[in-house]
């Protein structure tokens, strides 16, 4: 077979109870929510597995809790032999990537990633700024509507998800007026997406400011296996770029087809995506048909994902 990369979620992957089977069956999926919450000094655990979807949705939670199930899912893969050629993640998945690629301990990855979304939540005033998807539109016509749309304000692609999805971000009347400019120019759809915040925008660079504070004085490794950053869709390997990444990607663009693109350019022909819903495996599926892709975030999708890989990887001996 070809290579494999593992892929892991970003925000609004979420769901309750994601990582209840896997934590109840496996003492290393057990020990990784157990390791957060005694980083967190609260039980994030509990809100993963017990929690409500309001209290999921609160971007504070949501990133150390989507982490946390990530890299549980990520540790009885390991467990199994499974071990990718390639890590990616889509915005907060790229903590998760860089955890399972030895760059970064989770226990500070779990206090950075709870950071950071208490800085993005608290870096522009609620109803100031807000996000849209826009789908059907390429993301040059999705650039031109945001320029349009901007009369001085701030809107800009916050996700270049897929060639038939761009997500947007900025002041929240420029958002609205890119997603009417979105529509009139024939989007299949142009939503205002239930976020708290506008990622990925110039919006959030005070968030970026704080974050950089931490992520300087955060110990980082090189890692063992390549990793495909957001911002600038290429691969790194020393502790030092996956720094400076993590602190440019607050502000920039998720380049997500480009990276994915990258990794078919690398012989990467199996797309895991390891983590909780299957918004990645959604967004391969527009990128590239031909790409084998997997998912693991329960026992039932785990057993289909082994049998699948360590029979190609059998076949391929």
């Amino acid at each position: 077979m070809g290579k494999v990369a593992f892929v892991f979620p970003g925000q609004a992957s979420q769901y309750p109870g994601m990582g209840k089977e896997l934590a109840e069956k496996y003492p290393a999926a057990r020990a990784v929510f157990e390791e957060a919450d005694s980083a967190l000094g609260f039980s994030i655990s509990k809100i993963c597995l017990e929690g409500t979807e309001d209290e999921l949705k609160l971007t504070a939670n949501t990133q150390p809790a989507i982490l946390t199930c990530s890299v549980a899912v990520h540790r009885v893969l390991a467990e199994k032999g499974l071990t990718p050629d390639f890590v990616a993640g889509h915005s907060l998945g790229e903590y998760s990537a860089l955890v399972a690629a030895g760059g970064l301990k989770f226990c500070d990855a779990v206090q950075l990633v709870r950071k950071r979304g208490t800085y993005m939540q608290e870096a522009v005033p609620a109803g100031v700024g807000a996000m849209a998807a826009i789908m059907g539109l390429s993301p040059a016509v999705v650039a031109d509507a945001c320029k349009r749309a901007s009369n001085g304000e701030i809107c800009s692609a916050a996700n270049l998800n897929s060639p038939d999805q761009t997500v947007i971000s900025g002041h929240a009347a420029a958002v609205k007026r890119a997603v009417e400019i979105a529509s009139q120019l024939g989007a299949k759809r142009a939503v205002i997406l239930a976020v708290s915040a506008p990622f990925h925008s110039a919006l959030m660079q005070p968030a970026q400011e704080r974050l950089a504070e931490d992520l300087k004085h955060t110990s980082f490794s090189n890692l063992s296996v390549p990793l495909v950053t957001n911002v600038d869709a290429d691969t790194i390997s020393t502790g030092d770029e996956a720094r400076e990444a993590l602190i440019r990607q607050v502000t920039m663009p998720v380049r997500w087809e480009e990276s994915i693109r990258l990794l078919i350019d690398e012989g990467v022909n199996t797309f895991v995506e390891v983590g909780p819903g299957r918004v990645l495996t959604g967004l391969l599926r527009q990128i590239e048909r031909s790409a084998a892709t997997l998912n693991v975030e329960d026992e039932k999708s785990l057993a289909a994902t082994v049998e699948k890989i360590a029979g190609a990887r059998s076949d391929a001996a």
